[in-house]
């Protein structure tokens, strides 16, 4: 990355959004300066710059919830940041996993439904609800890949003779089924994402 393209406001700083590597959702907005910037990219993790500090704040140093970067990329007029992030844990400082968590949060965007699916089925793993479905998936593993497997051929079916609606509604039963059984592999929608990432560049 080339900081020399950063252009940096009158006191310094740059806004920088940190965005969630895996799943796309918006994590912090903040400011960074040079050094913060420079030490983004020695240490790989993400530092900032606390106006009401008026000092480098690296992410996560006292509650251990830091935040991996995986890319730094810069607008088209180099006047802001965005932070492409792993993160170790909740993003705010009030323990919410974004600092996005109030205003008009439901419905959730497209793009926050897949994220926020997975955390439901690990919480389901953890906590083990009786009578939960998905519960029942995640322990029994031939039935989670026959229910994929009748999943697939459903959607198939509508898509030859039922409505579009009918389309969608049978391929949300299939990611979900797809996603329990994933995750009882212990993977993610990203992973499979990675794998499309590098065909792509082929």
């Amino acid at each position: 990355m080339d900081t020399g393209e950063i252009s940096f406001d009158e006191q310094g700083l740059v806004p920088c959004v940190v965005q969630d590597w895996s799943s796309g959702e918006v994590l912090i907005l903040a400011y960074a300066n040079a050094e913060a910037v420079a030490k983004t990219i020695e240490s790989g993790e993400l530092h900032l710059f606390s106006r009401s500090r008026q000092e480098i704040w690296h992410k996560g140093a006292t509650s251990g919830n830091t935040q991996r970067v995986k890319a730094l990329r810069i607008d088209c007029d180099g006047d802001a940041l965005l932070a492409l992030v792993e993160p170790s844990g909740p993003a705010c400082h009030t323990g919410e996993r974004t600092c996005f968590y109030r205003g008009d949060i439901s419905p959730p965007a497209s793009h926050e439904v897949l994220p926020q699916l997975e955390r439901t089925i690990a919480e389901r793993q953890l906590s083990r609800p009786a009578g939960s479905y998905t519960v029942t998936l995640l322990d029994d593993a031939a039935l989670n890949a026959a229910k994929v497997e009748e999943e697939a051929e459903e959607v198939g079916r509508a898509a030859r003779e039922e409505s579009e609606r009918r389309v969608s509604e049978e391929a949300a039963d299939l990611i979900y089924h797809l996603a329990v059984l994933m995750h009882s592999r212990g993977l993610t929608f990203a992973d499979a994402a990675e794998v499309l990432s590098e065909r792509s560049d082929g």
